[in-house]
């Protein structure tokens, strides 16, 4: 599912009143408040959805695939994401 499949099923969800631009509106705040929790608190927890937290990576030694020379590979910071337990039940 792509973006555009998601404000539809969102706009679905609003009821036959909302328009498109309200459930992009809809969604792009979702993302956007998800995006600001995990600048401020590095953790968003949505019970029963799921938790997103960021997660460290430590600098490493990598191997370039193209010459099979040895890089370093800066540390970094990703996201990521477990299941809570009514998604978890919904996707088995």
């Amino acid at each position: 599912m792509n973006k555009a499949e998601l404000i539809a099923e969102v706009q679905k969800s609003m009821g036959a009143s909302s328009s498109k631009a309200d459930a992009e509106r809809a969604l792009n705040g979702v993302l956007d408040a998800i995006t600001s929790g995990l600048k401020k608190e590095k953790l968003v927890q949505l019970i029963g959805f799921g938790t997103f937290r960021v997660n460290k990576r430590a600098a490493r030694t990598g191997i370039n695939p193209q010459n099979g020379e040895k890089i370093k590979i800066k540390a970094s910071n990703t996201v990521k994401f477990k299941m809570g337990s009514k998604l978890k039940a919904a996707s088995c």
